[in-house]
C-alpha cells in the first residue's frame, strides 16, 4: 500500500500537542523527532520534527489544518512526500526504543531486547495507534502508576490508543481493567498487546462499556475532549477513588482542573516539559 508522510517542523509543546491532533483529525500514524545534532537529547531552541503517516487518497491541508485546529494553533507549513510500506515500517520501528518509565518498569518494543533482565517489561508494539511511552504525557501518569497503584484496584483507560496504560496497570497488579477507545484500530492494537504482555483486560468500544464505575480513571487525550467528557469520567470512578487526566499543557492544567473540580479534589499533580498531570480524588 502507497502512503504519504507529512513532515512539520514546530517547537517542543505545538510539535507533541499536534501529534495527539493529527491522530484525532485522522492520521493513521505519527512519530516525533528531534533536529538536534544528538538525537538522544534535545538542544536549547532545538524544534521536533513531526512525521505522520496519512493514506495515498488523504487531503494533507485538510488534515494538518483540522490537527491545528484541535491543538489551537496556527496551521504550520508542511512537506508531503509519497512512502512505500516497507520504507515507512522501517522507518517507524526505528524511532522507537527502550524507554525506562521509573525505578522497576521498561517500555520495550519486541524488536527489541530487554535492557536490564530483571525489569518490569512491558512489551509495545505501537502499531498505528498513539501510545509508545515516548511521549511526556504517557509518562506523567505510568510514573504515577509505578509509584502509586495499590494491588486489586479496578482502572479504566478511557481513550486507550495502544493500551500503554491499561497494560502497565495489569503489570503492576491491577484487578478489573478496562480498555476503551473511538478509533477501531486502537483497539486492535490494544487487544494484540495485552496478549502480547500476558495481561487479562476488557476491550471495547465507549459505547459498549458496561456500567460500572472504578477505583482508577485513566484518560491521556487533549485538554479539549478532557474537559468535554468531565460529567461522563466524573460518572465511572467511584466515590473515594482517583483519577488522572494527561495529555494536558501546563497552560492548560488550571482550567482542567477547574472543570473537574464539582466533583473531584482536583489539582496539577506533576509537570514535566510544558505537560501537566491532573487528578484528585472523587468527591
Amino acid at each position: 500500500m502507497a502512503w504519504l508522510s507529512i513532515t512539520l517542523e514546530l517547537e517542543p509543546p505545538q510539535a507533541e500537542a499536534l501529534s495527539d491532533a493529527l491522530l484525532e483529525a485522522g492520521a493513521e500514524s505519527v512519530a516525533l523527532e528531534s533536529t538536534s545534532s544528538d538525537p538522544a537529547t534535545l538542544e536549547p531552541g532545538a524544534r521536533l520534527r513531526v512525521v505522520a503517516l496519512a493514506r495515498a487518497a488523504a487531503d494533507p491541508a485538510a488534515l494538518v489544518s483540522a490537527a491545528a485546529t484541535i491543538a489551537a494553533i496556527t496551521a504550520p507549513e508542511y512537506t508531503v512526500a509519497p512512502l512505500a510500506e516497507e520504507d515507512w515500517v522501517r522507518r517507524s520501528q526505528s524511532q522507537f526504543g527502550p524507554i525506562r518509565i521509573g525505578e522497576r518498569l521498561w517500555i520495550v518494543p519486541s524488536w527489541h531486547t530487554p535492557p536490564e533482565p530483571q525489569a518490569m517489561v512491558l512489551r509495545l508494539d505501537p502499531g498505528l495507534a498513539f501510545g509508545t511511552g515516548s511521549h511526556v504525557s504517557t509518562r506523567l501518569i505510568l510514573q504515577y502508576l509505578e509509584k502509586h497503584l495499590r494491588a486489586g484496584q479496578s482502572v479504566l483507560d478511557y481513550g486507550c490508543g495502544s493500551g500503554i496504560l491499561a497494560i502497565a496497570a495489569g503489570k503492576l497488579g491491577a484487578g478489573e481493567i478496562a480498555a476503551t477507545d473511538i478509533d477501531p484500530q486502537a483497539l486492535a492494537t490494544t487487544v494484540a498487546n495485552a496478549a502480547g504482555n500476558d495481561v487479562v483486560l476488557s476491550v471495547t468500544a465507549p459505547e459498549s462499556l458496561p456500567p460500572g464505575a472504578f477505583d482508577l480513571v485513566l484518560a491521556n487525550i487533549l485538554a479539549a475532549p478532557l474537559i468535554a467528557l468531565a460529567p461522563l469520567l466524573a460518572a465511572r470512578t467511584r466515590a473515594g477513588g482517583r483519577i488522572l487526566l494527561s495529555g494536558i499543557l501546563e497552560s492548560q492544567a488550571t482550567e482542567v482542573a477547574a472543570t473537574y473540580a464539582p466533583d473531584f479534589h482536583a489539582s496539577v499533580i506533576a509537570v514535566d516539559e510544558g505537560w501537566a498531570l491532573v487528578g484528585g480524588e472523587r468527591r
